[in-house]
């Protein structure tokens, strides 16, 4: 662990936030693979740039091209996965930027350790259960991963052969099997507007 560092001030939150004319805070999307929460979190995304707000997404795949390449599936590797992008959605966040992540996210220790580092600087965590059956889930399986994870060629599958420790009390909870991607985008923007965050 580093201890020749400093940290280097600059602007306060509220002075980026009047600079920026925006609020910023994270938006966690957290629920099995194939519920639909990529899906969702592009078009709460453009919802957000529609309406002039800064937003950014980062999703669970396109983060492990880069910055999480060298992580796998393990239960550890999962641990440090969440622990990086808490990390990086905070910085979203203290920018004044509507962060909107997407990822299974199975473990609630990871997720509350998440919310932690948000309260702890002072910024909105806004947590999303994006639920649905498992059966259903498996019948979408748009990547073919469920069938994979039920022939034993993924060893380590969220739902399957992993556990998804499943929200207790989120902001939000959508039901994708019953909601349409506008509907559940809506729902989440409408959540954002009644808060004062956006």
């Amino acid at each position: 662990m580093a201890t020749n560092i400093t940290w280097h001030p600059n602007l306060t939150y509220d002075e980026r936030s009047s600079l920026r004319k925006q609020k910023g805070a994270t938006v966690w999307l957290t629920g099995l693979s194939a519920s639909g929460k990529s899906t969702i979190a592009c078009a709460l995304e453009q919802l957000l740039l529609q309406q002039g707000i800064s937003a950014y997404r980062l999703d669970g795949d396109n983060v492990r091209f880069g910055l999480n390449k060298d992580l796998g599936f393990s239960e550890k590797d999962r641990n440090e996965n969440i622990r990086r992008i808490s990390e990086v959605s905070r910085l979203f966040a203290d920018s004044c930027t509507i962060s909107v992540t997407s990822f299974i996210s199975p473990y609630r220790a990871d997720r509350e350790s998440a919310r932690a580092l948000h309260k702890d600087s002072d910024l909105k965590f806004v947590e999303v259960f994006v639920d649905v059956p498992l059966e259903i889930a498996e019948q979408r399986d748009p990547k073919g991963l469920y069938k994979k994870a039920r022939e034993g060629v993924i060893k380590e599958f969220t739902g399957i052969s992993a556990p998804y420790e499943a929200p207790e009390t989120p902001e939000i909870h959508l039901r994708t099997e019953k909601q349409s991607v506008e509907e559940c985008a809506q729902q989440i923007y409408l959540y954002l507007k009644k808060e004062s965050i956006v």
